[in-house]
């Protein structure tokens, strides 16, 4: 009698949810979690999305007046720099949309990309316009006599990224959670510390799975609950974060699975053998090895040495770097390998090197060849197209001498400038010590990795 009561028991709690088994944490789940369920409050509507050519200038505006609705889908994705999704190119990588038409930004924003004409999820977005798609979805709500929310107003009062493809997240990450203790409830009269800003390259997810600690300065242990941590705009109350803990293990799950893209090209073999001797003479001992016996070190780099752009590492304070560790993501301090000063930045694998330009951690430097030219990179360069540039390994740019005058601010963001702040170009100059054989055949030899 009792095993029927548990049994009717068990048959009506487990489609509500009180009742599951304990399960393996899921990779495919972790991806159906990205791209299906908001985490975020909805940013904007279909019909909004849909009027966005409304607001453009005119030659484009005239031109997706004339096209249908899939051309003008097109060409706004090219615009903001969305792609859509593997299995259904008619949906954005990028953004959630539910069954009502709400958009909502998910993390294959900036970790969703495209290289070579092919979407790759967990590849760097070196197209994603934050600044360019806040700017003109708000004016296009406008138009719209639509309600904003606060995203609407977010690129008039916070930097959200000088450049296509970078993005100032280290700082939206000390903005939110200087709001919250260490329970992440939001602190009554808190407000935002002084923060540096800066724009930053987002690294290839398939890095994840050989790492102990994440992000560039390498400062926080890894697990599931820091994924979570971009998700805590105000709306989202300290509970949600414990109830999302489930999912969060499946996209952490997902992360560790996920392998880099193998090099689409032709391989000169020859050279890339030859090109592995130097490689494994001069570059390994930061950046690891690679094939059967391959081994990453996880190497901090002090800045004095590598002598890369500084913002990324002054941008947090060893008190931010603290408070984080002491906080529910690290469950307060019970994950051992918190960094709270690191001297510099990890050098990262290079597994899919050829994938992820613009190259350097803020995206200064355009393709690998001028990654291994330090005196030919170039102090101003444009986007030149989205083809993938095979001869030199990274994007096509159009190198200038100055910034143009009188751009659009989203033609401006197509254009990189190294002499502002955190841009610099400089530092990682080891490759110096190379002849031009040794560069070429070292440059054969990272399409295969």
């Amino acid at each position: 009698m009792m095993e029927r009561i548990f049994a009717i028991l068990l048959a009506v709690l487990l489609p509500c949810g009180l009742v599951a088994e304990d399960r393996a944490p899921d990779p495919q789940a972790g991806y159906d979690h990205l791209i299906n369920t908001p985490y975020l409050p909805p940013y904007f509507d279909q019909e909004t999305f849909d009027n966005v050519w409304k607001v453009w200038p005119k030659t484009l505006r005239d031109e997706a007046e004339q096209a249908d609705a899939d051309k003008r889908r097109q060409m706004a994705f090219q615009r903001y720099g969305l792609t859509g999704r593997p299995e259904d190119p008619t949906k954005p990588l990028q953004y959630v949309v539910d069954q009502k038409g709400n958009w909502t930004l998910n993390c294959f924003s900036c970790h969703g990309g495209q290289v070579d004409g092919k979407t790759i999820p967990g590849l760097p977005n070196n197209r994603f316009d934050f600044a360019g798609i806040t700017d003109e979805i708000r004016l296009t709500k406008a138009l719209l006599g639509k309600k904003l929310v606060p995203t609407d107003y977010s690129s008039l009062v916070f930097p959200m990224g000088n450049n296509k493809g970078t993005t100032n997240a280290v700082n939206f990450g000390v903005a939110l959670l200087s709001l919250r203790d260490a329970d992440l409830h939001i602190v009554p009269g808190a407000s935002f510390p002084k923060m540096l800003h800066h724009d930053m390259e987002p690294p290839p997810w398939w890095h994840f799975s050989k790492k102990e600690n994440i992000y560039l300065d390498g400062f926080a242990p890894k697990g599931h609950r820091g994924l979570l941590q971009f998700t805590l705009v105000k709306e989202n109350k300290a509970q949600a974060f414990r109830d999302r803990e489930d999912d969060f293990r499946d996209v952490y799950a997902y992360l560790n699975s996920l392998e880099a893209p193998g090099y689409p090209g032709m391989v000169n073999q020859a050279k890339a053998h030859q090109g592995r001797i130097v490689f494994e003479n001069h570059c390994s001992e930061c950046h690891g090895t690679y094939g059967e016996k391959a081994e990453y070190p996880e190497l901090m780099v002090p800045i004095d040495v590598v002598k890369t752009d500084r913002a990324r590492l002054d941008s947090l304070s060893p008190e931010h770097r603290e408070g984080y560790g002491k906080s529910w993501f690290n469950t307060y301090g019970e994950q051992k390998g918190l960094i709270a000063d690191p001297a510099g930045y990890v050098a990262p694998p290079l597994d899919g090197v050829w994938a992820s330009a613009p190259y350097l951690h803020n995206g200064s430097v355009p393709t690998l060849w001028h990654l291994l030219h330090p005196d030919q990179r170039p102090q101003v360069w444009r986007w030149k197209g989205l083809d993938y540039d095979h001869k030199h390994m990274g994007i096509s740019v159009e190198v200038l001498t100055e910034v143009p005058s009188g751009l659009s601010s989203i033609d401006r963001r197509e254009v990189f400038d190294t002499s502002r702040f955190g841009k610099s170009r400089s530092g990682h100059d080891f490759p110096n010590v190379l002849n031009e054989r040794e560069k070429e055949d070292l440059l054969e030899y990272l399409k295969t990795l």
